[in-house]
């Protein structure tokens, strides 16, 4: 009979990565999903704006459908825009640039003065 000590095997040795997407590209599901948002703006640009038009003006009430009146808000229509134009267009990532150990940016401007060709009659 073997003797069970408990212990365990060195761990296996980590291969380098190989293969597989570059950083930052998105996954296929994920650009499908872009995709598809895309081309349903694209096919209802003109109704995008009309929607967009009429929550930020309103509607005035029609009687005839039984609908009451909606005021405008102008916010609520920029804050759509902005929500939609997310799927067409990623969110920037923010930079901060900073100098040496986190303090303020140097920079060094130079101004190089070059002789003229002299055919100018000044």
């Amino acid at each position: 009979m073997s003797k069970v000590d408990g212990s365990r095997s060195a761990p296996a040795k980590k291969r380098a990565k190989t293969g597989g997407r570059a950083p930052g590209t998105p996954n296929k599901a994920t650009q499908e999903f872009r995709d598809t948002i895309t081309k349903v703006l694209d096919a209802n640009a003109d109704n995008v704006g009309r929607w967009l038009t009429l929550v930020a003006e309103g509607r005035p009430a029609n009687t005839e459908q039984g609908l009451a009146a909606e005021p405008g808000d102008p916010a609520k229509a920029l804050d759509l825009l902005t929500k939609l134009a997310e799927y067409a267009a990623p969110k920037l990532a923010r930079t901060e640039h900073t100098g040496k150990n986190g303090g303020p940016l140097e920079t060094v401007t130079r101004i190089e003065l070059v002789a003229g060709s002299g055919d100018s009659e000044d």
